[in-house]
């Protein structure tokens, strides 16, 4: 008994020791993502203005076509395109965005999915050559822009020389299940990846996609934004928007949890998925002896997992500050149910793609896992 005391005893320390190391190592890269990975205060205006193309692929988005569309043509870009990709739906999608054709709005039509081609880079490869801008800016349908926002992006690229721009976008509607228990996909892009691919809204020199092969080299990835901006290198930035350049979303919580699935155990595949598993289960425990050192009354014991408690809440508040418009400090006390249900959805994704179960939009993603692993701890 005494041996068997001294075992557990000896795990709880080794667990709390590599807890104590995640919580330095996500609040360093947390305060480095603040400094470096914000838009400035004052954005410079564009010296000139290249032409710019918003592209934006669609399948069954009837929910949110016509606000999308409407929030685009509100622009005060002046050298302006807008085409629409609408990728095979089988609602009244395409109907939404034909309506907007007196508006100049481009309706390209899907066809048939080339084999191992996942959906939406087939779309985004069909939008790049499709499109005549200096810039594409690729666009999803829950994504939100301000009149002023895709002024101040370019404004951002040409002032920072940069050809590639990554945005994390902004929630607004914080009293939403969708918000107060989104999963961490960006705030494991923002502390554990090189690059972060906020798959709502990035934007690229078009010459500069082309000249990469634009998607087809990443057609089965699936994060094929991080992977080309892996390749552009020193001209990549990706920012946290703050409502500096009005980039939102709205998804809902189930939608999120679906991308979750999709994405979570790409990041951390192969033998990466055992330590990943093994972190996120260390994530939970302050939590769980703090519960069973409540249940029990409290002693000296629960004393230091209730300050590594403490401590996670206010790391996860300070990343929640940089996406969440207000009330980010709910986060805080969100803390424990939200790495719960990332330790599940991290576990639900690795049994989906062992059962070969993934879908996006409709459709089965399963070669993908194989091209995903640059995208894992590499700071």
């Amino acid at each position: 008994m005494v041996l068997l005391n001294a075992v557990i005893e000896g795990i709880f320390l080794t667990i709390l020791s590599i807890d104590v190391g995640l919580a330095l190592f996500f609040a360093v890269q947390l305060v480095r993502a603040a400094r470096q990975n914000r838009p400035p205060k004052n954005i410079p205006a564009p010296k000139e203005l290249p032409s710019l193309s918003v592209c934006i692929p669609a399948r069954n988005e009837r929910h949110a076509m016509t606000q999308c569309l409407e929030r685009v043509l509100a622009s005060d870009y002046e050298k302006l395109e807008i085409i629409v990709f609408d990728d095979s739906s089988d609602d009244e999608t395409s109907v939404l965005i034909r309506s907007f054709a007196h508006a100049g709005v481009r309706f390209v039509p899907g066809s048939q999915l080339p084999e191992g081609w996942l959906g939406k880079n087939h779309a985004l490869d069909i939008l790049a050559q499709e499109a005549s801008g200096t810039y594409v800016v690729f666009m999803d349908v829950d994504a939100f822009i301000e009149p002023d926002t895709l002024t101040k992006l370019v404004g951002f690229m040409q002032g920072s020389h940069k050809t590639m721009v990554s945005v994390i976008p902004e929630r607004q509607d914080t009293w939403r299940t969708s918000v107060l228990f989104g999963p961490l996909r960006y705030f494991w892009q923002a502390t554990l990846a090189s690059t972060a691919a906020s798959g709502a809204f990035w934007a690229i020199e078009r010459e500069t996609l082309l000249g990469l092969g634009g998607l087809a080299p990443h057609k089965n990835e699936v994060l094929a934004e991080a992977h080309i901006a892996a390749l552009v290198g020193s001209g990549y930035q990706w920012l946290f928007d703050d409502g500096r350049l009005g980039v939102s979303y709205e998804k809902k919580w189930r939608s999120q949890m679906e991308t979750g699935r999709r994405l979570l155990y790409p990041m951390a595949r192969g033998w990466r998925a055992l330590p990943a598993a093994i972190g996120l289960a260390a994530l939970n425990v302050p939590t769980a002896v703090v519960l069973a050192d409540a249940a029990d009354g409290w002693s000296f014991r629960g004393i230091f997992p209730a300050i590594l408690l403490v401590g996670f809440a206010a790391i996860y508040a300070f990343y929640a500050r940089m996406v969440w418009r207000r009330n980010w400090w709910l986060a805080a006390l969100l803390w424990p149910v939200i790495i719960l249900q990332e330790f599940g959805l991290f576990l639900w994704s690795m049994i989906g793609y062992a059962r070969h179960t993934i879908k996006w939009k409709g459709r089965s993603v399963t070669a993908p896992v194989a091209r995903t692993d640059s995208l894992t701890i590499d700071r």
